[in-house]
């Protein structure tokens, strides 16, 4: 596992469970050390459970695996593949299941794009403190493809590996289709969710929030429907609803948790790709593009002015 923050931990301290060899890199030295002197704690519903699983803060003294899975901050994925070049040997795997689009091209530049998989998740994950997360896995669905959206003996090994470990997950035929069907999940609230700070209780009162949303949504199906993408629906209504399903009030995405944190955002890989796809395709995306600039300037804000 190629970071392991909430995500990362929530995945891979499943897997492990299940019976995988795994092991987590994460330049988080306290994360590490806590995982690695006391077992990952995980938080599963009303249970706390301990997972034993190896540790590193990089990649220098470990070998090659079959399975090389990116969990780290979309800004940062080529960052991070490079350093885990000498885990790649001559048949492994290299696979996202990170939010947004681009992420394969970028493991493919440097990998080689035959090596790629991709997929898509709806696990969640809470970070607490180092070593102990909450884990938002059981009846989630993951979706896992190939990019040319065969079914191959290889991807089958690791859907196979996945569901092992009561991991829900499907190989995919339409992978590229599934990763725009939660890309728009994002779209729909992850901007405006940061932008106005608010969680998922408030954000769903406000009618003009909503408003502003299903255009975001409907841009992105717009450009979806211009590249030949089949998509779960083409009602934003879908996406804007399924945003919220099963979560509590106080909910707040990932790019408001990094907002709060005074940390920069995926917001070039959610909201952005709907604009850089809109302008090769053609289509304008004045609400999306509006979002990006209202993310990165309160990320301007953050780096001169501060963190609160």
């Amino acid at each position: 596992m190629l970071g392991a923050g909430a995500l990362g931990c929530s995945i891979g301290g499943v897997l492990a469970q299940g019976g995988s060899e795994v092991i987590f890199v994460d330049p988080f030295q306290a994360h590490v050390e806590a995982i690695n002197a006391n077992g990952l704690k995980m938080r599963v519903g009303d249970t706390e459970q301990i997972v034993r699983v190896q540790a590193y803060t990089h990649c220098e003294r470990l070998s090659q695996v079959d399975l090389v899975i990116v969990l780290v901050k979309s800004f940062a994925t080529r960052e991070a593949i490079e350093s885990a070049r000498s885990l790649v040997g001559k048949h492994t795997l290299v696979m996202s299941i990170q939010n947004g689009l681009g992420h394969e091209e970028i493991l493919a530049d440097v990998v080689g794009r035959e090596r790629v998989l991709a997929a898509k998740t709806y696990v969640g994950g809470v970070f607490l403190e180092p070593g102990h997360i909450i884990s938002g896995y059981q009846g989630k669905q993951t979706y896992i493809g190939e990019l040319d959206g065969r079914l191959t003996p290889r991807l089958q090994a690791v859907v196979d590996e996945f569901n092992k470990a009561n991991l829900m997950t499907t190989a995919s035929t339409n992978i590229v289709g599934t990763m725009w069907d939660k890309l728009l999940v994002n779209v729909a609230t992850g901007a405006l969710c940061g932008i106005t700070r608010l969680p998922y209780g408030w954000l769903y009162q406000l009618p003009e929030i909503e408003e502003t949303a299903l255009a975001a949504v409907a841009e992105g199906i717009a450009v979806a429907k211009a590249n030949d993408i089949k998509l779960v629906s083409e009602d934003p209504q879908y996406f804007w609803k399924l945003a919220a399903e099963g979560l509590p009030s106080e909910f707040k995405t990932s790019l408001l948790q990094s907002l709060e944190k005074g940390q920069m955002t995926e917001i070039d890989f959610i909201n952005g790709s709907v604009v850089r796809w809109g302008e090769r395709s053609g289509i304008p995306t004045p609400v999306n593009r509006t979002l990006v600039a209202c993310v990165k300037g309160i990320e301007n804000w953050l780096i001169h002015f501060g963190k609160s």
